[in-house]
């Protein structure tokens, strides 16, 4: 029993450690969704209409989105994966339910090591 003990403190201990370290390096909405960025800088220009269920965009792309007779560019730099593109729009722009979702791009995939 007293070995047990003695396993189970430093396990817990570090358990606990590694826990406080996770919520110390949570992801912001930047991280997870990328940013907004200058038209100018838009490799293409996204409509949002009525029917627009979801866009595909690439990781990394600045896209300029037109909805809602709204307009913003955002860089997709974020993480590759899908969300509501009415957590980044600017308010009132859409709507309804679009779904972003970002592919990774050729500067994502490395070969070797």
């Amino acid at each position: 029993m007293e070995n047990t003990v003695k396993l189970f403190v430093p396990t817990l201990a570090a358990l606990t450690l590694s826990a406080a370290s996770l919520s110390a390096v949570a992801l912001t909405s930047t991280d997870r969704f990328g940013e907004p960025a200058q038209p100018a800088a838009a490799d293409r220009t996204i409509v949002i209409g009525s029917s627009t269920k979801f866009v595909n965009v690439k990781h990394g792309e600045v896209v300029k989105i037109v909805a809602g007779g709204k307009e913003f560019a955002w860089d997709f730099d974020g993480l590759p994966m899908a969300f509501d593109l009415k957590q980044i729009a600017p308010e009132g722009a859409i709507d309804h339910s679009v779904r972003v979702y970002i592919a990774t791009s050729d500067q994502d995939i490395s070969i070797g090591d």
